[in-house]
């Protein structure tokens, strides 16, 4: 029986259709799809990549818990770096940024005195050379001077590993000739920027590199924050094994920090040392 134009037309699509099928079907065989960037956020924390320079950030998600870092605890310590202990323990790390002396320093001082609580105070050249008699004491009573850098640079954009030690280097000359003491290696890049290369320059200098996983917007001399918005910050954000970062320039600061150890104290909080810190993950 000879087949009319309509059932030749119907056989026709259905082979298309049979040959479309199996053309997609090796197709995706052969280049297999690739995870989409939605379904990968939920990962996204374990499975970065950290990138070769940065403004170091972070991402608060859940209240009480170690906030999101640009990098991991691990690919840090590649690096001798840190920006948190990774703990459940109420620890906490007390450090404080000292770009020039306003008069700040001294309650700063006498606060974390009262609490009996170690704190590094991250210095560069102009603080040492206008406030030795602050950085005496600091070292006197217990506490630990880092290094800032003496210019107080763009550190990221440094990439001679002679410039990067001269920054380094010459705080670490005018710590001696103030104290008569060799400073502690410990580090942190100006304003949080800083490169994957600093950090290994860093390292192949001996020394450890400190982010931070909490700090808040202190640093403006005209525009202080108020004592409620810094308490509902630095209380509402910290979190176990947390290395605080605060400015000693900042007034609120000076007039909070009593208060404020008080009340981590209440939430069941203990002050440490970095020193603590560096033999755990160095032993």
């Amino acid at each position: 029986m000879p087949f009319n134009k309509k059932y030749i037309k119907t056989i026709g699509i259905l082979l298309l259709f049979i040959l479309s099928y199996l053309g997609g079907y090796l197709l995706a065989a052969r280049f297999p799809q690739t995870e989409s960037k939605s379904s990968a956020a939920g990962t996204a924390s374990s499975s970065m990549i950290m990138p070769a320079a940065d403004n170091w950030g972070l991402s608060f998600q859940e209240e009480g818990k170690s906030p999101v870092g640009n990098a991991t605890f691990d690919e840090l310590k590649a690096y001798n770096a840190y920006y948190a202990e990774d703990t459940e323990e109420k620890v906490l790390y007390l450090t404080f940024d000292c770009g020039y002396e306003n008069g700040n320093t001294e309650p700063i001082l006498d606060a974390l005195k009262k609490h009996k609580a170690p704190a590094t105070f991250f210095v560069v050249g102009n603080f040492i050379s206008t406030s030795p008699d602050l950085v005496k004491r600091m070292h006197e009573e217990g506490h630990t001077v880092g290094n800032h850098t003496y210019h107080h640079p763009d550190m990221s954009q440094i990439s001679t590993k002679e410039a990067f030690a001269k920054e380094l280097g010459d705080v670490e000359e005018l710590y001696q000739e103030i104290t008569g003491k060799t400073m502690t290696k410990y580090y942190r890049p100006p304003q949080g920027k800083y490169s994957t290369d600093n950090l290994q320059m860093a390292k192949d200098m001996g020394y450890h590199t400190f982010f931070w996983s909490l700090a808040y917007v202190d640093w403006y001399q005209d525009d202080q924050p108020t004592h409620e918005e810094a308490f509902d910050k630095l209380l509402g954000r910290i979190h176990p094994g947390a290395i605080v970062l605060l400015h000693s320039t900042s007034s609120t600061n000076a007039e909070i920090l009593d208060e404020l150890l008080g009340k981590w104290e209440d939430m069941g909080y203990t002050f440490h040392s970095l020193d603590e810190l560096t033999e755990k993950t160095d032993s």
